[in-house]
């Protein structure tokens, strides 16, 4: 297998994929947090109310540069959906950004 080096604009792409799963997987974690010290320890919304907002934010982020990604990467749509999907389950977009880096997905 020859190896090919990925245009500027591709590392920059797979950079910036990297920061948005991981800033996603950590919103995640916060609005987890947010909801336990809602419904379990202050039984106040303010961890929701912060954590909310941005997860929702990163969550979409998160959605387009996958799309981005797979495109430009030319991704399978079984690696696509898997991409998607990893959005949900806390922190798997961690995982699923590890994967790509051992599979040679991002460049």
């Amino acid at each position: 297998m020859s190896t090919v080096l990925p245009s500027p604009r591709a590392t920059v792409l797979a950079r910036t994929f990297r920061a948005v799963a991981i800033a996603e997987a950590c919103s995640w974690i916060g609005l987890l947090i947010g909801m336990a010290f809602k419904y379990l320890v202050v039984f106040d919304d303010v961890g929701v109310r912060v954590f909310g907002p941005i997860h929702g934010a990163l969550f979409v982020a998160y959605v387009v540069v996958a799309l981005v990604t797979a495109r430009v990467f030319r991704w399978s749509i079984g690696t696509t959906l898997l991409a998607l999907a990893a959005s949900i389950p806390p922190a798997a977009t961690i995982w699923f950004e590890r994967r790509g880096v051992r599979r040679g997905e991002l460049g």
